[in-house]
């Protein structure tokens, strides 16, 4: 099967989604499959081109298993709304001009959204090539730009919300992470017969994630010693009101035997970073290479997971199963009845606050710092070991390709 997949990043670049994508395609490339990659060049990271990788508005790669074409993505500051608009567009323009003109018909077209607008450019794929569309949803957009007030002139979401009906009802399937973001999709296209809607979540690889020992060069590096750390590792966004975790560090100055560690980058951080001048139990630790990711996970004894309120029916932080993974407990302040909630209730793998509380986030803190962690991280472990793996995931995408007539 020849499979054609337009996506936002794919490695080396170290967005999560690209990540996500890399390992699923790779699972495809064993099974056989020859595939064709319509993707962005590596920018995530510092935002901005990396070295070695610019000069040039597009480049092509020939594999021993297909191609991989890399066009510009025009990078910008995140909090320029108008700008990141504009980059969009001119990535989504050089993206659907190289998935329409290919040199093989696929046999299915693969489409990742957000950005949103690469819907468009999988169905004009899909319609010259003559071959299914799956339009895969890692978060609900517009839904989440507009709940964290990223997005608020009337027109534009208007605009945003015709796109996404738009695109939903020419997919012959629409992918969600969640039975949450399956019910947000279902609701928009109101009926509409001949678009599946499945749910295949994320995986987890948990022979490369795995319980390991907190003492690591990863604390030290830091200075973190032996104290207990709370830790945040990931996007630093609109959507993540990591304020809960930098006045939880304030109202906890007194404990010697805590730290809380912001890892990461984005748009919020210089706020973040404004906000917790002073507190000398608060590190901030910039991005870390994806190759340290099981370091970084094991060095918390406390993983927080943060989304703004309403955001819990439109996105589904994947970090939850790499913390589990991980045997670390989760402290999540998410919309209750929720997947994340419900996993971490359901398996007892930590504790679940409202979006916003402060006082109860804090509580949550300190009460999970007295509770049997180590039991809470077995339980998470037990958990994800049943999970899909990412050849599961994979051998469900190839399923449901071949339904479509793939």
């Amino acid at each position: 099967m020849r499979i054609l997949v337009i996506c936002p990043h794919f490695e080396p670049d170290v967005a999560p989604t690209g990540v996500v994508i890399a390992e699923i395609a790779h699972r495809l490339i064993d099974a056989g499959h020859e595939l064709e990659i319509v993707t962005s060049l590596p920018w995530y990271e510092s935002h901005a081109i990396e070295a070695g990788w610019g000069g040039r508005l597009w480049r092509r790669e020939r594999t021993d298993w297909g191609r991989i074409t890399r066009v510009h993505p025009f990078p910008t500051d995140k909090r320029n709304i108008p700008a990141r608009a504009a980059a969009f567009a001119g990535f989504t323009v050089l993206a659907t001009i190289f998935s329409v003109f290919q040199r093989k018909r696929p046999d299915v077209v693969l489409a990742m959204s957000p950005p949103l607008t690469l819907g468009l450019a999988g169905w004009l794929a899909a319609r010259f090539g003559r071959a299914p569309l799956v339009f895969n949803i890692q978060d609900v957009f517009p839904d989440v730009a507009v709940e964290v007030g990223a997005i608020s002139n009337p027109r534009v979401i208007q605009l945003l919300r015709w796109l996404e009906r738009f695109t939903y009802r020419r997919a012959d399937a629409v992918t969600v992470l969640s039975d949450d973001l399956r019910e947000n999709v279902e609701e928009k296209l109101a009926g509409k017969v001949g678009t599946q809607v499945r749910v295949i979540p994320n995986f987890v690889d948990t022979k490369r994630i795995r319980p390991a020992s907190r003492e690591n060069s990863y604390r030290d590096e830091f200075g973190l010693g032996d104290r207990t750390v709370v830790m945040y590792a990931g996007n630093l966004g609109f959507s993540q009101p990591l304020e809960l975790l930098v006045e939880a560090a304030r109202s906890l100055q007194d404990r010697d035997d805590l730290v809380f560690v912001i890892n990461g980058g984005g748009s919020t951080r210089p706020g973040l970073e404004l906000l917790a001048e002073g507190l000398e139990n608060l590190v901030f630790v910039n991005l870390q290479p994806v190759e340290r990711l099981p370091e970084v996970l094991a060095a918390a004894d406390i993983h927080v997971i943060a989304l703004r309120a309403g955001l819990g029916r439109s996105s589904v932080p994947s970090k939850l199963y790499s913390i589990l993974a991980a045997g670390r407990p989760v402290l999540a302040s998410v919309d209750s009845g929720t997947e994340v909630v419900r996993v971490i209730e359901s398996v007892d793998a930590g504790l679940a606050v409202l979006p916003g509380d402060q006082a109860a986030f804090t509580a949550g803190v300190l009460e999970l710092v007295e509770k049997d962690c180590a039991g809470m991280g077995e339980r998470g472990r037990s958990f994800v070991e049943e999970w899909v793996s990412p050849a599961g995931v994979a051998s469900a995408y190839t399923e449901l390709f071949v339904s479509l007539g793939a």
